[in-house]
């Protein structure tokens, strides 16, 4: 029998997994209870929020990019076209997410380019970070990682990117 792939969210994602080997970087695999929004793994994870990468998809004219903000900020659209030197950007829809990362749960796409064919831009609060942990493409797994490593391995560039937020990026006002 052929093997089968295990279904979405029920492990980390192989090809991260795989990945961080290839490129030796240092990693724990965590698993908890299941958390939805960034901020609650990393309590669930007991870490601060700010040394939790959230990772945003944006399509910029037309073309999908990851930005990764600290779990307590959301990415600020206007500085985002701006770098990426965009006239519209807006956040990918659930459906683009799950075409771009089929193995992985909506939401939990790890901050790997490599991995989607993307461009990986951090804000630069993720560079004050030593070490920095991020969903593992399920709602269940997390992967904590040597910032620099990470960095490197992914060719990460940074910007300012995020808008500190208090509130859900859905509540408005």
């Amino acid at each position: 029998m052929p093997a089968r792939t295990p279904a979405a969210g029920t492990t980390p994602f192989p090809p991260l997994l795989r990945w961080l080997i290839e490129h030796d970087v240092d990693h724990e695999v965590h698993e908890h209870a299941e958390t939805i929004r960034a901020r609650a793994t990393a309590h669930a994870e007991g870490i601060d929020p700010r040394t939790f990468a959230k990772t945003i998809v944006l399509v910029a004219d037309g073309r999908q990019a990851l930005a990764v903000v600290d779990a307590i900020d959301r990415v600020d659209l206007a500085k985002a076209a701006a770098f990426l030197g965009a006239v519209s950007v807006r956040l990918a829809t659930e459906e683009e997410l799950r075409e771009l990362a089929p193995g992985c749960e909506v939401g939990t796409i790890p901050p790997v380019g490599e991995l989607f064919g993307l461009a990986v831009t951090a804000d630069h609060a993720i560079h004050d970070d030593e070490e920095i942990s991020f969903h593992a493409g399920s709602h269940h797994f997390t992967v904590h990682v040597d910032r620099s490593a990470w960095e490197k391995a992914g060719h990460v560039t940074y910007a300012d990117l995020a808008e500190p937020a208090e509130r859900p990026a859905w509540v408005a006002g």
